[in-house]
């Protein structure tokens, strides 16, 4: 066997559309999209297990608070307060690279003033609230720029 392919070298200093990056979709679905458990827990396995993009799909729910569940199906409801509590305690603990919170929006003004509270009480200094302009993606931030670092693209 060749000796060098025991030397793996990463550059993590490209712009982050230069990679390619672990994603879930229904990340909050514990099985099938019509009618299984949402759990926040689901969060908690994949980050640990190397997903660096979630999905978190957000809809008005009681009393003010957003929820997270798949639309227009049987799948049960968990509040988005809980879904960002166990982003935020799982994010970091096997990977130290960018966590990007793909939220699919479906809430009205109201409860999306309660989302963006929520990401910066929750997340703090962690939340990269930086704008980016996407007319260059040679201008965007290579992953070791934003470890750390939690995305948001709606």
């Amino acid at each position: 066997s060749n000796p060098l392919h025991r030397q793996v070298h990463q550059d993590m200093e490209q712009p982050l559309c230069h990679y390619y990056i672990a994603s879930s979709h229904n990340t909050y679905l514990s099985g099938d999209q019509l009618l299984s458990q949402s759990r926040a827990d689901m969060y908690a396995r994949v980050l640990q297990a190397g997903c660096r993009c979630v999905e978190v799909d957000c809809w008005d729910g009681p009393d003010g608070e957003p929820v997270v569940h798949h639309g227009y199906t049987l799948t049960s409801k968990i509040p988005f307060r809980d879904v960002a509590e166990t982003i935020n305690k799982y994010a970091f603990i096997k990977n130290e690279f960018e966590v990007i919170l793909s939220i699919e929006n479906h809430c009205s003004i109201q409860q999306q003033k309660k989302i963006a509270q929520y990401l910066k009480e929750i997340f703090g200094d962690k939340l990269d609230l930086s704008s980016v302009s996407t007319g260059d993606p040679r201008q965007l931030p290579s992953p070791q720029d934003l470890k750390g670092k939690i995305l948001v693209k709606v």
